[in-house]
């Protein structure tokens, strides 16, 4: 009996071509889609779930004023005090990462990334040595841990643990250990680790465990079961004050952040990057739905034409179970079959997948999660596909049906309208947010930054700072090359600030006040081309060295009135205020612009050098850089960016998201249209013999289209209605992510419903054109 229902579902499939085809190509493209959408959203869900102790890890983070809109790392005595003096801490760990380095073993060189860590860090993580002792991963603070692949990159096949390699500029490491590599889905990744008490090292004045006042530290804590996080972070914070009693420090709280949310959340809590994973998953979830309506509405179309097959079969003796068995078999052959061109459609997309997502993902028949998600679909699909019209054509009176007296399925029409209208609900929403997330992402690009970034070269000084002068004269007589300026930190994104700074009549309640600061080369503002507002800037001379530039927002926050001239005092050093800078970002578009200081002194290192060249030369500038890089820096590659190249990477995650949103969004769309298709054939079918009396009663063409297709338009009208209010709350939400963003303009959604009324409208009238030229004689004669 069973191998009888699948010989009818194969034979029924091959009598309706074109319908088999639609449901197969639907289904399978919807499964596909599916599985990579959420093989991404698992991904972004799986950073830092390989911790056994996760659920106890906590990332403290200080919010130093009541709004906790100025939220930094810690400083490093917390952990050590915290570990010592809460019973709810049962273990600590810091991490520092800001420092690269140059690594020699036998003459072969490497830049690597160190991160500074404690030993507790091999405990409380789970980053297991493969070699070396657990239990003392750094015997003493002149030993390092490698991963796995940087010890075969730099030993080769030789033993790596008890080899000497010099690093941080001649100082010899002894190799203590060796750990797995750390898979790419953690917060924390690294291949070269040091001991944090290397920090010490000429801080006898000032040892790094007694410095409260310096933010600079990653710190992580193993709190004991079933405790209190929230509570933890407020000790830590008494803990620090007692320590340190500033008002600086007088509204200072730590938030404790799951290890596990990290990726996803910022400190508070607020979500971040899940907003875009809540999207995902609910894109993947509409397309999934439309496949399964769009066969609703095939199956439905064809009901009329299938109705003589079901009473004969009731004729010759089969019972409504053998019917309904017979439909749910059908649905069956169809999702299996689509179930196997979606496994091909996601090996043979993944390539092209991962280079689009920035992601290293992998299709696997062994996934779980994958069985899990052509389970649910199945289910889904015989539920809407398969039980609904399976029930409904094995249930009615043979003989009507025989007659040709059959009401049809869904003969009132209204499941289908509702189909319809949640379709291009869906579809209208999905353009509205298109066209949107292009919008912010050209807001972005195009936004003036407050310095020019076309036309100029970035990268690392590293040497050159040292030889600053010699490199900068050189550089400027190359015709090729206009100007040349270096700063402590890349002005993308600058990452330092301090509250120590006075002013004349700085209030009380400003004793948690906090400055950016970049320490700059006197034409710093010239080359980026930033503009003075208040005065002239760096003179060219000595004095410079006591001059301070500030940019409008601080002078607004600072409340200084006719600034130029007046004395602050910065780091204990009074200086005079030279210029007001106008604002410009320095942080990515999601902060708002912060107070800064510009200040020049080559001691706070200068490390971003920046190199104005001329357009159309940019070939003759690198080369002239080159030649100089290959005297000062030859153990560095030479590794440059342009300006806008750096600037645009910060986005890079939005603008993949945003390619990928655009690809599935034009999927659902695509899918609804071959929904609407069905709905249109159904319609056509149903009215065949009034069409043709219409024809022969002298209607035209355009009265045929419009016979079919004035209902379907209302429906899409429908959809309109319902779909901008959605898509007005789900983008207000998305672009709260950014404090600078485009607006909602209406011709947002005015321009999404024409895209959408024209989708619409070519698949409707193409199906109605189609049948409006059947020839009326036929149609009149079918009886």
């Amino acid at each position: 009996m069973l191998k009888n229902y699948f010989k009818s579902a194969f034979r029924s499939l091959a009598k309706s071509k074109l319908y088999a085809a639609i449901n197969i190509i639907g289904l399978s493209v919807s499964l596909a889609a599916s599985v990579l959408l959420l093989l991404w959203v698992w991904d972004e869900l799986s950073f830092d779930q390989m911790h056994s102790k996760g659920d106890r890890i906590f990332r403290a983070s200080g919010a130093i004023d009541k709004e906790m809109t100025k939220i930094w790392s810690t400083s490093a005595p917390l952990a050590v005090f915290g570990k010592n003096e809460l019973p709810a801490v049962e273990d600590a760990c810091r991490i520092n990462t800001w420092q690269e380095t140059l690594v020699d073993y036998k003459g072969k060189k490497f830049k690597e990334s160190v991160y500074y860590v404690d030993p507790s860090f091999f405990s409380i993580f789970d980053f297991p040595l493969i070699a070396g002792n657990e239990k003392q991963p750094f015997p003493d603070k002149h030993s390092i841990v490698l991963s796995k692949s940087l010890a075969e990159k730099i030993f080769g096949k030789e033993e790596a643990v008890g080899k000497v390699v010099k690093a941080l500029e001649g100082i010899s490491f002894r190799v203590s250990g060796v750990i797995e590599d750390i898979p790419k889905n953690s917060s924390i990744r690294n291949d070269f680790f040091i001991p944090f008490d290397q920090l010490n090292e000429g801080r006898e004045s000032n040892p790094i465990n007694a410095d409260w006042g310096n933010f600079g530290y990653d710190t992580y804590f193993l709190l004991k079961s079933e405790v209190n996080a929230k509570e933890v972070g407020l000790q830590l914070a008494a803990l620090h004050k007692k320590n340190q009693s500033s008002d600086f420090f007088k509204d200072l709280v730590y938030l404790m952040q799951p290890l596990h949310k990290i990726h996803l959340y910022d400190p508070k809590g607020d979500e971040q990057g899940m907003r875009q994973v809540k999207i995902f998953t609910l894109i993947a979830l509409v397309i999934l739905l439309i496949a399964c309506i769009n066969y609703v509405n095939l199956v439905t179309a064809r009901s009329a034409r299938r109705s003589k097959e079901v009473s004969v079969r009731k004729v010759v003796g089969a019972n409504r179970t053998h019917l309904f068995l017979q439909f749910l078999t059908e649905s069956l052959v169809v999702f299996l079959i689509s179930m196997l061109l979606s496994w091909l459609l996601s090996f043979l997309a993944m390539p092209i997948y991962n280079q689009l997502s920035g992601k290293e993902m992998s299709f696997s028949l062994f996934d779980s999660r994958v069985w899990a998600l052509f389970g649910a679909a199945l289910i889904l699909v015989l539920l809407m596909a398969g039980i609904y019209p399976a029930i409904t054509l094995s249930r009615f009176n043979p003989a009507l049906g025989l007659k040709g007296l059959l009401p049809r399925l869904g003969s009132s029409g209204s499941f289908r309208k509702v189909l319809v209208v949640l379709q291009f609900t869906c579809s209208v929403v999905l353009i509205v947010s298109t066209i949107v997330i292009a919008k912010q992402l050209s807001f972005i690009q195009n936004k003036n930054l407050g310095y020019d970034k076309e036309n100029i070269l970035t990268f690392g000084a590293y040497n050159f700072g040292k030889h600053y002068a010699a490199v900068r004269s050189e550089l400027e007589n190359n015709p090729s090359i206009l100007g040349v300026t270096v700063s402590s930190q890349g002005v993308i994104d600058l990452a330092s600030a301090t509250g120590d700074i006075v002013w004349e009549g700085k209030p009380d309640n400003m004793g948690n006040f906090m400055i950016n600061q970049i320490s700059a080369d006197r034409n710093f503002l010239q080359v980026l081309n930033m503009r003075l507002v208040e005065g002239k800037g760096f003179s060219g001379t000595p004095a410079d060295s006591g001059y301070y530039i500030l940019n409008e927002q601080a002078i607004a926050q600072m409340n200084i009135e006719n600034p130029v001239g007046k004395t602050i005092s910065f780091h204990d050093k009074p200086g005079i205020i030279a210029g007001v800078v106008k604002d410009f970002h320095f942080k990515n578009m999601r902060t708002a612009i912060e107070p800064c200081l510009i200040f020049m002194n080559e001691n706070w290192g200068w490390q971003a050098m920046y190199v104005k060249i001329k357009p159309q030369q940019a070939q003759q500038a690198i080369a002239a850089i080159e030649t100089l890089w290959k005297k000062y820096n030859a153990d560095y590659d030479f590794n440059y960016q342009f300006m806008d190249e750096a600037f645009d990477n910060m986005y890079k995650s939005d603008m993949r998201a945003g390619r990928l949103f655009n690809i599935f969004a034009g999927i659902a769309i695509l899918l609804s249209c071959l929904g609407l298709f069905g709905l249109v054939t159904y319609t056509a079918e149903t009215k065949f013999k009034e069409i043709g009396i219409r024809k022969t009663l002298g209607a035209s063409v355009s009265n045929i289209i419009l016979l079919i297709s004035k209902d379907f338009m209302k429906l899409v009208g429908i959809s309109f209605i319902l779909s901008f209010p959605i898509a007005w709350w789900m983008m207000s939400k998305w672009l709260e992510n950014y404090v600078y963003r485009t607006e909602l303009h209406g011709w947002v959604f005015i321009a999404a419903g024409l895209i959408a009324f024209a989708i619409a409208g070519l698949t409707v009238c193409g199906q109605s054109l189609k049948a409006a030229k059947n020839n009326p004689i036929k149609a009149i004669r079918t009886e």
